[in-house]
């Protein structure tokens, strides 16, 4: 068993076990009593098979749900190398858990009877898979792919959800939201009523937020309320675990409004200063200019004197004979 400690980051031991009869009768009486569940750590259990370099070893990655971000983030960072180190050809197996039936020895039977079975269906399978059973057109955009991706998850306060229905009911119109790094959770800091020109003000220049704002405007004609999602990151004046944990967590939050809370969101902006946040400079951002036209091509001009002459005349003939 090893854990990591120290400023240094070092890898020290932190405990073992003297085998005592075969791997499976061994396995849950050595591995469980290990896992505490507020720390990650890594176990390299050896199994009874032998491959050309020796025994085969077992790469368990423990990360329960309740230990600090900091600390899944840094085991998460680190596994590759600890697994270089060891040395990858005596593993024959990794597994990696973050409650206790996972890692033990029905869970790790489940897992090689899932890498046994048949393929699973990829992103795009399921996403068709998906769309044929709600019979739902998705526009595939860059924006849309990126929220697929996987993030780490801080959990809306209920006041933080209530604020984003009465948003989408259209009773508020804007609502700031931030992290608690400490409690891990997405929190509510205000919904003041807020207009168009008072949206700059809205941005703090020392620290990361998200925004939602209904924004009010015309539009060809048509008067429409669109929500934008802002993300306000004031560059360095911020720490890096703070700029790090608000750009991983930012995917989740948007499924969890798009998805869970059904709000429609017509623009995902990311911004460092509130100064950005001009008339212009949204209204271009949810209604792009398209442009209509293309200009013409203009031919230029051949260069002057005998070298711009023709090489090759032809006559009145086909093939430049008189005829």
């Amino acid at each position: 068993m090893a854990h990591q400690t120290g400023i240094h980051e070092q890898l020290l031991l932190g405990a073992y076990k003297e085998l005592s009869g075969s791997w499976d009768c061994d396995y849950d009486s050595f591995v469980l009593p290990l896992l505490d569940e507020t720390k990650p750590c890594y176990i390299l259990y050896r199994l009874d098979t032998q491959n050309a370099q020796g025994f085969e070893w077992l790469f368990i990655s423990w990360s329960p749900d309740n230990s600090p971000v900091r600390l899944k983030m840094l085991y998460a960072a680190t596994r590759a190398t600890v697994k270089k180190e060891f040395g990858g050809g005596h593993i024959k197996d990794e597994l990696f858990g973050t409650l206790k039936e996972d890692l033990s020895l029905a869970g790790y039977k489940r897992h090689v009877s899932s890498c046994s079975a048949p393929a699973p269906l990829t992103a795009a399978e399921r996403e068709l898979q998906e769309i044929k059973i709600s019979e739902v057109k998705t526009e595939i955009s860059v924006e849309s792919k990126h929220q697929t991706l996987q993030g780490l998850a801080f959990p809306l306060r209920p006041e933080a959800e209530k604020a984003i229905l009465l948003l989408k009911q259209k009773k508020l119109n804007y609502v700031q939201l931030k992290l608690d790094l400490e409690k891990e959770t997405t929190e509510l800091v205000h919904t003041n009523p807020t207009e168009l020109a008072d949206l700059p003000q809205r941005i703090p220049v020392d620290s990361a937020r998200y925004h939602l704002f209904l924004y009010k405007h015309s539009h060809e004609g048509d008067y429409l309320e669109s929500v934008v999602f802002i993300y306000s990151m004031p560059g360095y004046k911020c720490s890096i675990k703070e700029r790090m944990l608000y750009s991983s967590c930012k995917n989740r939050l948007l499924d969890s409004v798009e998805q869970d809370l059904q709000l429609e969101i017509a623009k995902k902006i990311e911004i460092e200063s509130g100064a950005e946040l001009t008339a212009d400079f949204l209204y271009d951002e949810v209604h792009p200019k398209q442009h209509a036209y293309k200009q013409a091509f203009a031919k230029p001009k051949g260069p002057a004197g005998k070298r711009g002459q023709k090489r090759i005349i032809k006559g009145p003939g086909e093939n430049g004979d008189e005829s």
